[in-house]
């Protein structure tokens, strides 16, 4: 079931008018199977995987509390991360792993026969593990107790808003929120439904209609050098920036509209001036969980410098595998990781106050990069990627740029409308991610004249409309 889809639009409300209808002691079940409900549109079968999660970790949990005995508690953890990763592995690199295997074997000269399973990947796989794997890390620790109802722990595990695409919620936020009782609050209701709106307008109305022109470039490569690759690369850096923070968004709004608030998940991230900054900004769930639960027990940066950025490279590089199973992914961590090396070399500090033009020029600097590297994000293979990347500046046409220009644009079949859809939905991306570095952009528009609201809401309103691309598109995410 897609955020953007009639489903959900039927879905929601009847789930939100029943919440708030029933006594407390009624909204975990019917939070819990609505969850399940909503997991359950994409595959009942697969039901089965998340059901084992939640019962391993929430088994493991109480049987941490009940002994103290260090071996017995590490062997316990241990068997929690084995399982529930393992489950993971199977269905998300399984084949990689036997294809990478292969590669090696076939280039010493010694052919296995290719193994391949073809698992359709579960959706929300890579989130509600490390959602597990975080509580009962923290159980492990001493962090927090062990969550005794089982019906509370697997609402924490499957709550349908951020279910398949985060953000990975951690315990100390989402599992107190999930055993509260919640009064109806008009203001908090509303200001969910604003950020709703804000999050269908970056998946509607950008990131869906460049994909359009990404997916044509990048599903063939070959057929095109200099501008079009540029320009197809640009425009996947917005698409799966509106994409994903456009699904966070709409999951904060909906978990608002049951008293339930989500973390944050994107800050501007493209108004980012360092790479370090970056991952403060970006995937705000992801780049702490890594940092909590890998870089800072690998040492952090409490050690010397050859360890610091061994731990830096490794960290990141895991997160690309977390991504996806190809290599393409794991260069893509690993060059964000060592970004952060040359950086710290460098003495680049995201907390350093400069100038204007000097903290624009930055910024450029970072955003640059990030696009640089989202060619081996998006790129199928590594030929293609490295094509892309070498054939991007074969500019042979700026002897004419007037012509160039128009020749890129039919080459990515863009016509007037979406050039008009770009420039009017762009700007106001860069406007609001701008005001959002210096205040809550959705309060600020709260405080002022009924007048001045509405008519901003309903300006907005129409953009949406007239620009939305047509068609129910899945979440880029939703294959991670």
């Amino acid at each position: 079931m897609l955020f953007n889809s009639l489903s959900f639009a039927v879905f929601l409300p009847v789930v939100f008018l029943l919440y708030w209808a029933v006594p407390h002691r009624f909204r975990v079940p019917i939070l819990l199977a609505a969850s399940y409900w909503f997991y359950m549109s994409w595959n009942v079968k697969y039901v089965v995987l998340i059901l084992f999660t939640t019962a391993v970790s929430y088994g493991t949990a109480l049987a941490l509390e009940r002994t103290e005995r260090k071996r017995t508690r590490k062997w316990l953890l241990t068997g929690a991360l084995a399982a529930c990763l393992g489950l993971l592995f199977v269905f998300k690199y399984l084949d990689f792993f036997f294809a990478s295997v292969n590669a090696v074997l076939g280039a010493l000269s010694l052919p296995l026969h290719p193994v391949t399973l073809r698992l359709m990947l579960p959706v929300g796989i890579s989130f509600y593990t490390f959602q597990t794997l975080s509580y009962v890390i923290d159980v492990y620790r001493g962090k927090f107790p062990a969550e005794r109802n089982f019906f509370v722990y697997a609402t924490f595990v499957s709550f349908f808003p951020q279910l398949v695409a985060g953000p990975i919620e951690r315990t100390e936020n989402l599992l107190p929120q999930i055993r509260a009782e919640h009064v109806f609050d008009y203001d908090q209701a509303t200001y969910g439904l604003k950020l709703m709106a804000w999050g269908f307008f970056k998946k509607l109305v950008i990131a869906d209609n460049l994909c359009v022109f990404v997916d044509k470039v990048y599903h063939n490569v070959w057929d095109f050098e200099g501008l079009p690759l540029i320009v197809a690369s640009l425009f996947f850096l917005a698409q799966i920036y509106c994409d994903f923070s456009g699904y966070s968004d709409i999951a904060r709004g909906t978990s608002m509209l049951l008293g339930i608030r989500l973390m944050e998940n994107f800050k501007s991230a493209y108004l980012s001036a360092s790479i370090r900054e970056f991952w403060s900004r970006n995937h705000i769930s992801l780049s702490t969980w890594f940092r909590d639960y890998v870089y800072i027990p690998l040492g952090g940066s409490r050690c010397g410098k050859l360890r610091h950025n061994f731990n830096l490279l490794a960290t990141f590089t895991l997160s690309g595998l977390w991504h996806g199973a190809s290599w393409t992914f794991v260069l893509w961590g690993a060059l964000h990781g060592l970004g952060q090396i040359v950086e710290n070399a460098l003495h680049v500090s995201k907390s350093v106050t400069v100038g204007t033009w000097r903290w624009l020029g930055r910024v450029l600097v970072t955003f640059t990069f990030c696009a640089f590297g989202l060619v081996f994000f998006r790129a199928q293979t590594l030929p293609e990627a490295l094509y892309v990347i070498t054939h991007s500046f074969r500019l042979a046409g700026l002897a004419s740029p007037v012509r160039y220009v128009a020749d890129t644009l039919h080459a990515l079949g863009m016509v007037r409308y979406d050039l008009i859809v770009a420039a009017v939905s762009l700007p106001v991306l860069i406007a609001y991610d701008y005001a959002s570095l210096r205040g809550d952009v959705i309060v600020w528009l709260s405080r002022r004249r009924a007048a001045v609201r509405w008519a901003v809401y309903l300006a907005f309103l129409a953009l949406i409309l007239c620009f939305r691309a047509s068609g129910e598109t899945a979440f880029v995410y939703f294959q991670f």
